[in-house]
């Protein structure tokens, strides 16, 4: 018997800088609901879920931005986000900002089970931008300033029948990313984004933000026979232009649904789980496969070293 589990996207459009928390929440329990009506049973909400995307701020005194982060998960604000989901047996992933007890600052996702319970957590290890103020910039890019890199590395944990990894925003864009948690035996990595349609950082046509934003996420759930979820905040956020284009995509690398707008929109699709098996089984049969011996310098060296000799 095939194993099929519902699972959904909960793109949420923009979020002003002053709006609550308490009105996100009210947001993400309507999306809960429909998800309900539709049989789903798992969704997944973006990166950074509970707040305007504060990375674009600069601030000189960082412990000024500590509003932006939630010290606690569940907290009052967030808690009937838990009891919406819990009632209607839905687990979800959620992106935040977390504050730990001791001062840290991580860019963070949380994975719940259908009765309410956080099962897992991820930190985002690959943090994009810079972390002083940069004028030439038209909106800063913040994240290296405001959360240091994860120090959780990629987890992966059982879920509803299946098991299941989490990453963030642009750690989709890293292969590493997808081939850690897949050597674990995930069959479906989950992840939110906040992405503008403009590369602050270099001259690069607009379109290619979407382009690339699908072409990473396709080309990995190919390589390593899993689903992948991704989700995003959309639409224009205090000025910022964000890109949509939530989808959920299945192992052979085709996207088998896509949000068709910018704003707050849950898509939905009865995924077979099993079909992961074909390609693990095959041609991305790893234990068969890999050849390890010729991959050390992944993780013996972070630049480029090029070879010795004449120009």
């Amino acid at each position: 018997m095939s194993r099929i589990i519902i699972l959904g996207a909960a793109q949420m459009g923009p979020i002003a800088p002053d709006e609550s928390r308490e009105s996100c929440v009210s947001r993400m329990v309507d999306l809960i609901k429909q998800a309900s009506s539709r049989g789903c049973s798992f969704i997944v909400f973006p990166e950074l879920a509970l707040t305007t995307f504060f990375p674009r701020y600069y601030e000189e005194d960082i412990t000024k931005m500590d509003d932006w982060y939630e010290k606690e998960m569940p907290n009052k604000a967030t808690r009937p986000l838990f009891e919406a989901a819990a009632d209607a047996k839905i687990g979800f992933y959620l992106g935040y900002a977390e504050l730990t007890p001791e001062g840290r600052r991580f860019n963070t996702a949380i994975l719940v089970d259908q009765n309410g319970k956080i099962v897992g957590k991820y930190r985002k290890v690959h943090l994009p931008g810079h972390s002083e103020y940069d004028p030439k910039r038209p909106f800063q890019h913040l994240e290296k300033r405001y959360f240091e890199p994860g120090d959780l590395g990629f987890g992966v944990w059982r879920q509803q029948g299946s098991i299941m990894g989490m990453a963030i925003c642009n750690d989709r864009r890293w292969p590493e990313t997808y081939r850690v948690m897949s050597l674990k035996g995930a069959e479906i990595i989950v992840l939110g984004y906040n992405t503008p349609d403009l590369n602050t950082s270099g001259k690069e046509q607009n379109h290619l933000r979407m382009f690339h934003n699908h072409l990473t996420m396709q080309s990995n759930a190919y390589m390593n026979g899993c689903w992948v979820i991704g989700t995003a905040k959309a639409g224009i956020e205090d000025g910022c232009m964000l890109i949509g284009g939530s989808c959920i995509i299945q192992p052979s690398g085709e996207i088998a649904t896509q949000a068709a707008t910018l704003d707050d929109e849950l898509i939905t699709f009865a995924a077979d789980i099993d079909i992961c098996n074909m390609p693990k089984d095959t041609i991305f049969n790893f234990a068969k496969h890999r050849r390890i011996e010729h991959y050390s310098v992944i993780t013996e060296q972070t630049g480029v070293e090029l070879p010795k000799g004449l120009n």
